[in-house]
């Protein structure tokens, strides 16, 4: 009887929690779906506050509020078309642009700040106001015809930097035995795993990278705000300017304002009485309002591909090689589609996947153009997919190359045993039958074999890139071994073929596919409804959510120890994160 008691009341509350959950969707999908239809007003200011990290595309997370106060991205794709579209709108006078501490990368910044200098063009203004500015922020505000910070605000002006958790110490305390096989003396990415610091190799290649990134930014900063780069670099080296009073005597500002006298400012330049309120149009509003009539029958395929290259099918934050090869290929067979860019936005992955979709371009490319767009990051896997591309256009500051691949495997033996006291044991039938094993040490026969797996993988890969670029292997070898370049270095190293964005890659696109007069984009995947995106939420997503909830700033940590997971087979790949301070 008891039990019957229980199974009833563990049904009754499975009844109920069921019921709440569906009526909470239900909800959420009824909000979600009522959406009102934007009308930009007249005498209009676009608002562009940078509050959000920056993705390729729009993604709206339904479930994101349940842990943080954001609930979505901030779409690179949207918000440049916003921009290129108030130009044109006589409703939209000008902008007020929030930059203060962007969460981007400097190759999205300056696809960004691109958009905004054509803006000007047209004679509208943008006015530029924030509390706090890093060197990523300023260098959009750097753009406008007027740059406000607060007068108890903070302003930092002092270079940029790499930095790198190393995971050897922790490993050492818990036993782990790291066995590492590589190719090439740049290949730096498994250094976290065997040293506490960096290579001489990889601290002289992240000081080029550096450099060329930020001589590249102080150039720019340069020429908007007519002070010399001599003036800029030591203002820069010395700290000169480390508050915003030192930022208005050195000219990097207008003025020191509060956000009330900006809003004064900006009526002014509106015409508006004191007691007037300003038209603001949020960007993300704002783009709900454009209409596309573009009717054209040819149709330029812009394969959208963010995050780390692994088998399967992707997601939001991978990619997948059968889902995004099958995009590929369907753009390849669609009649309609005259040329393809291949957006990419990668630190690497899988081998294997990055040579699946290698495959699916290479195909795509006998019967129509492809060109490929690299975003902040197109490095190793990221490189790979796109190297058999007809062109390839990089942002100065993108983060590409690191031709080169690698295999991890982890010798726990002594954690189980001395940790957790877990010993195995095992019978085979050939003597390298247990090869791939994280029981005990390899021997240097199993190392031998693994290694010269490795060693094949290497030469295949720059055997293709090579080819695909016009080179002879031995002049590719040169700028491989996994070394990282900016897009400015890998220009002149022969990696890529042009600097741009997103834009200049469908230019060429269409030139090459004879369509410049008549054409229109559609971008791929297809974004999917709000109920797939639940779904998907409910399926896959709420535990890394809650994880990062609940870990606050150690989750970038945690992270790169749960990535680990994914390092099964050959990889070509950066394993960190380069986060430029």
């Amino acid at each position: 009887m008891k039990f019957l008691r229980n199974l009833l009341a563990t049904l009754t509350g499975l009844f109920i929690f069921s019921l709440i959950a569906i009526l909470f969707i239900m909800g959420i999908v009824a909000v979600a779906t009522t959406e009102d239809e934007v009308v930009v007003k007249e005498n209009s200011v676009l608002h562009i506050k940078l509050n959000k990290p920056v993705g390729e595309r729009a993604y709206q997370d339904p479930f994101n509020e349940l842990f943080t106060q954001s609930s979505s991205n901030i779409g690179l794709i949207e918000l440049i078309a916003s921009i290129q579209d108030a130009k044109e709108n006589d409703k939209i006078k000008g902008i007020y642009l929030e930059s203060g501490i962007p969460i981007a990368g400097f190759a999205s910044l300056e696809a960004i700040r691109n958009a905004l200098n054509d803006f000007k063009t047209s004679g509208k203004f943008i006015t530029c106001y924030s509390e706090i500015y890093t060197e990523g922020g300023y260098y959009l505000a750097s753009t406008a015809d007027d740059i406000y910070v607060n007068p108890r605000g903070y302003f930092e002006f002092n270079g940029i930097g790499a930095k790198i958790t190393f995971l050897k110490g922790m490993f050492d305390k818990l036993e782990i035995e790291p066995e590492i096989f590589r190719v090439g003396d740049f290949k730096s990415a498994v250094e976290p795993f065997i040293r506490k610091d960096m290579s001489p190799e990889n601290r002289a290649q992240l000081e080029s990278l550096l450099s060329s990134i930020y001589d590249h930014f102080l150039d720019k900063v340069a020429d908007s705000r007519s002070i010399p780069m001599e003036k800029l670099t030591l203002m820069s080296d010395s700290m000169k300017v480390r508050n915003p009073k030192q930022a208005l005597e050195n000219e990097l500002v207008t003025g020191l304002k509060y956000f009330d006298e900006v809003l004064d400012e900006l009526k002014s330049k509106l015409e508006l009485e004191e007691d007037d309120k300003i038209n603001f149009i949020g960007f993300e509003n704002y783009h709900k309002s454009i209409s596309n009539k573009n009717t054209s029958k040819n149709r330029v395929a812009v394969i959208i591909g963010s995050g780390e290259i692994m088998g399967g099918n992707g997601d939001n934050s991978t990619i997948g090689s059968t889902s995004f090869a099958k995009e590929i290929r369907k753009a390849r067979k669609d009649d309609k589609v005259k040329a393809v860019v291949v957006r990419v936005n990668s630190p690497g992955g899988s081998a294997l996947a990055s040579d699946v979709i290698w495959r699916e371009i290479m195909l795509t490319k006998e019967v129509k153009p492809v060109i490929a767009s690299l975003s902040d990051y197109a490095a190793s896997g990221g490189y790979y997919i796109t190297m058999g591309c007809d062109a390839i256009v990089a942002e100065p500051s993108t983060i590409t190359g690191s031709i080169g691949i690698f295999l991890t495997m982890f010798n726990l033996g002594n954690f189980m045993e001395n940790k957790l006291g877990l010993t195995t044991d095992a019978v085979n039938t050939g003597v390298y039958t247990d090869l791939y094993t994280f029981t005990r040490s390899l021997s240097e026969g199993e190392r031998h074999i693994i290694q010269t797996s490795v060693n094949e993988g290497y030469e295949d890969f720059v055997t293709k890139a090579a080819n695909n670029r016009n080179m002879s292997v031995e002049d590719l070898k040169k700028v491989a071994s996994g070394r990282v370049w900016s897009g400015t270095q890998a220009l002149e190293n022969g990696l890529v073929d042009k600097i741009g964005g997103l834009e200049e890659a469908i230019g060429l696109a269409v030139e090459a596919a004879d369509i410049a007069e008549d054409y229109k984009i559609k971008y791929y995947p297809r974004q999917k409804s709000f109920i797939e995106q639940v779904r998907e939420e409910f399926s896959n997503d709420l535990e890394s959510k809650f994880l990062k909830y609940k870990t606050g700033e150690l989750y970038p940590l945690i992270k790169q120890i749960k990535s680990l997971e994914n390092l099964k087979g050959i990889q070509a790949r950066m394993l960190y994160d380069i986060t430029l301070e």
